[in-house]
């Protein structure tokens, strides 16, 4: 066996985005985006309708980084790219807000099985802050419920954002999908009730003014872990310098593994897939493989014979020389082709998840992480 370290952009951390209880996966395993099938009248026509259903779905695996569009929600966006690819299985790792634009990492067959590790990684914003106004959502949807003449200079805000970077307590906003009492809050927001949510630790790695392009107006750049509220902290530096404000313009430019160079816009992806059912290009390269999102993991070249057990589910004896002396979490490849998450522990490999990339996948020139 050989070990190899698969290539890193981004150090191994545990981050989240803006929204981030939003992340719930319901596309994983549902029907986002599919019309519901009205009855027939007999058996026969039933049948022959639900057949074609299961025909027109197909067995698709990798990862597709929409550049969202504003004004479309998450789950949508997932509805979307699952029925341009008539993919059976699709999901998104981390909720953008409708208002928000950037990266949208969607997860389609197999892929899903990554997910974790792309909602654990680091995230990247940039965002506009205006001030003067604080509005219940922390956002331009929202109803302003503060004002204020203030506004900050460029100085005064730099000299501030030291208390904002680090590991920090912030209080979620009202408009948030924490659960409170088995309730969503933004619901709760919604029916007029006012939620009490508690602070919590986030960690803000960095964060910086880009520019002020006028006195109501402020550009931040922010890189941020797991359950950290963008919204939030326009809302709390404002609530700080006396000026109040809230987010007028929000970019995710960094999803763990995934920066702006993998992103696809919209209107891209549509031309991409009529050209590919024209038979005039594949679908195929609008994928990045499945092992994308496992960057920040060692890789674990076995044999054939090893892949053979660890695909039945067995566990794998490591000896001799070439034995890892590593251990934790690896990705198994064999002969260059990705087959298992597993556990590296007293001798052993342990699969975890074992991967059938049987459909369409990422072409072999999107396949950079492959074990050497």
């Amino acid at each position: 066996m050989i070990v190899t370290t698969a290539n890193s952009t981004i150090e191994p951390s545990i981050g989240d985005s803006d929204r981030a209880e939003e992340n719930n996966f319901s596309n994983a395993h549902g029907d986002a985006g599919v019309a519901p099938v009205r009855e027939q009248q007999g058996r026969g026509n039933k049948q022959r309708h639900q057949g074609q259903l299961r025909r027109d779905k197909r067995d698709v695996h990798g990862w597709v980084v929409l550049d969202k569009p504003i004004g479309m929600t998450s789950t949508h966006a997932v509805a979307v790219v699952k029925r341009l690819f008539q993919a059976k299985r699709a999901g998104h790792a981390g909720t953008l807000d409708p208002l928000a634009t950037g990266g949208l990492p969607i997860a389609m067959g197999e892929a899903t099985k990554t997910v974790p590790f792309v909602m654990d990684g680091r995230k990247r914003y940039r965002f506009t802050v205006c001030w003067g106004e604080e509005r219940d959502t922390d956002d331009t949807e929202g109803r302003v419920v503060k004002t204020s003449d203030i506004r900050p200079s460029a100085e005064a805000i730099s000299e501030l954002l030291p208390q904002f970077t680090g590991k920090i307590e912030q209080t979620p906003p009202q408009y948030s999908a924490i659960k409170v009492q088995g309730e969503r809050a933004y619901d709760l927001a919604r029916d007029g009730e006012i939620v009490e949510l508690k602070p919590r630790p986030v960690e803000i790695h960095h964060l910086t003014l880009v520019e002020q392009p006028d006195s109501s107006h402020s550009v931040f750049e922010a890189e941020c872990g797991k359950g950290t509220y963008v919204r939030a902290l326009a809302r709390d530096i404002g609530r700080i310098l006396g000026c109040y404000g809230h987010i007028c313009a929000l970019r995710r430019t960094l999803v763990g593994p995934f920066g702006e160079a993998d992103m696809i816009p919209l209107e891209q992806l549509e031309a991409l897939c009529d050209r590919a059912a024209s038979g005039e290009g594949s679908l195929a390269d609008a994928l990045l493989p499945v092992e994308t999102a496992l960057d920040d993991i060692p890789a674990l070249a076995v044999t054939r014979a090893d892949a053979a057990r660890l695909h039945r589910g067995q566990a794998v004896l490591l000896r001799g020389r070439d034995a890892p002396n590593c251990s934790g979490t690896v990705y198994v490849t064999v002969a260059g082709r990705l087959l298992a998450l597993a556990e590296i522990g007293n001798g052993e490999l342990i699969p975890k998840r074992v991967f059938n990339l049987t459909g369409l996948t990422a072409s072999s020139s999107r396949n950079q992480n492959e074990s050497v």
